[in-house]
C-alpha cells in the first residue's frame, strides 16, 4: 500500500503545558469581612514564585485553600493536572506559620510525629535541621522555642518531604540575614531537582530568589512577574536626603522612609525637576536624585502605591531565564 508522505499539517503540535496549579477566582471570608476577593494565581512546574504583601491580606488564607485546610467559599483550585487540593495531599508538603507544632512535644518528637503521617517523608530532617542550626535545641519542648527557631523547625518539618509542590509560609520570618541565606539556599537546591515552590512573604529580600513574583493587595492579585521585569516596569524611583518634602510631588502621594533619606515614585506626567521646584519652594537643604529601584522599592510601589485594575492583575513579560546568582544581585537592596 502506497500512502503519501506526511506533510506539516499532519504533524502532532504540542499542547501548551498546564500550570502545575491553578487558582481562579478564589474567594474567602470570615464572618462580614471578605479577605480574597476573586484572587487568580498560577505556579508552573519545577518554578520558585514569591506571593508577596503586607500582612492581613490573604496570603496565609490562600495557602491553606491551597493546602486543603480550608475550603474556599468559591472559585476553582487544581493542582497536577485537575486534582483538588485534597487529592494533591500526599504530592504537596506544606508549612503553615503558627499551625503544625505541637507545643507539648519536642522538637525532634515534632519531626517524627510528622515522619510517621506524611506517605513521603524522608530522613532528610537531620541534614536540615542542622543547617539550620536547629540539632541543638531539637530535645527542648517546642514551647520554649523562639519565634525564629519555630519558623525553622516548621520549615525542617516540610523540607523533610520528597514532595513534588511546596506551599510555604512566611520560612524566613523572625530569621536574621545570615539564617535567611541559608533558607534561600535550601529552597534554590530544592528549585534546582525540580521541585515547585510557593513562598508567601513580606520581606523584600524573598523576591530575590524568585523566577516570578505575584503581589497580592485587597484580596486579588494585582501583579505577577519576573523580579527583573517587574523592577524595569517601575516609575522613576526619586531619592530625596533632608527636610520632609510635599508628599503630593510624588506618585500615590506616598513617600517611604529608609534610613536617613526618603523614597517615592515620580509621576510620569512630573519630571525631576517639577519635584525640585515644589521642594525648593517649601523646604531648604534638600537633596533629590534619581535612584535605581531596589526590591523594597518593588514591594512599596505594589503593595501601596500602584492602582489596582478591576479587570484583573497585570502580568510583565517575563526576559530570559536567569540563573541563580543573577536572582540573588540584588538580596542586599
Amino acid at each position: 500500500m502506497i500512502t503519501d508522505p506526511p506533510t506539516d499539517d499532519d504533524e502532532v503540535q504540542p499542547q501548551p503545558s498546564r500550570p502545575l496549579l491553578e487558582a481562579r477566582n478564589v474567594e474567602k471570608g470570615f464572618g462580614d469581612g471578605r479577605i480574597l476577593t476573586g484572587l487568580d494565581l498560577t505556579v508552573e512546574e519545577g518554578e520558585l514564585l514569591t506571593l508577596m504583601g503586607p500582612n492581613g491580606v490573604g496570603k496565609s488564607v490562600l495557602l491553606s485553600c491551597l493546602a486543603g485546610s480550608t475550603d474556599p467559599d468559591s472559585g476553582s483550585i487544581e493542582l497536577f493536572d485537575g486534582q483538588s487540593p485534597t487529592e494533591a495531599r500526599s504530592a504537596t508538603s506544606v508549612m503553615l506559620q503558627g499551625q503544625s507544632i505541637d507545643p507539648d512535644l519536642t522538637g525532634r518528637e515534632n519531626l517524627q510525629f510528622y515522619g510517621d503521617i506524611h506517605p513521603r517523608a524522608t530522613g532528610d530532617w537531620r541534614s536540615i535541621a542542622d543547617r539550620l542550626e536547629l540539632t541543638d535545641d531539637l530535645d527542648r519542648p517546642a514551647r520554649e522555642y523562639s519565634g525564629g527557631m519555630e519558623r525553622k523547625l516548621e520549615l525542617t518539618i516540610a523540607l523533610a518531604v520528597d514532595a513534588d509542590c511546596y506551599l510555604l509560609d512566611e520560612p524566613t520570618a523572625e530569621l536574621d540575614l545570615s539564617m535567611i541565606q541559608v533558607v534561600h539556599d535550601l529552597l534554590l537546591e530544592y528549585r534546582g531537582d525540580g521541585k515547585t515552590i510557593l513562598v508567601t512573604s513580606h520581606a523584600p529580600l524573598d523576591a530575590g530568589i524568585a523566577d516570578r513574583i505575584a503581589f497580592v493587595r485587597g484580596g486579588r492579585t494585582v501583579a505577577t512577574g519576573e523580579p527583573s521585569a517587574l523592577l524595569e516596569a517601575l516609575p522613576p524611583v526619586v531619592r530625596v536626603r533632608g527636610d520632609m518634602p510635599p508628599e503630593s510631588a510624588f506618585l500615590g502621594g506616598r513617600l517611604f522612609q529608609r534610613g536617613d533619606e526618603i523614597r517615592g515614585f515620580l509621576s510620569p506626567s512630573a519630571g525631576l525637576e517639577t519635584i525640585e521646584n515644589a521642594v525648593e519652594r517649601e523646604r531648604e537643604h534638600v537633596t533629590v536624585d534619581r535612584d535605581p529601584p531596589s526590591y523594597t522599592d518593588l514591594f512599596n510601589y505594589y503593595t501601596y502605591v500602584s492602582p489596582i485594575d478591576a479587570d484583573g492583575p497585570s502580568t510583565v513579560a517575563d526576559e530570559s531565564d536567569r540563573s541563580d546568582g543573577e536572582r540573588t544581585e540584588r538580596l542586599e537592596q
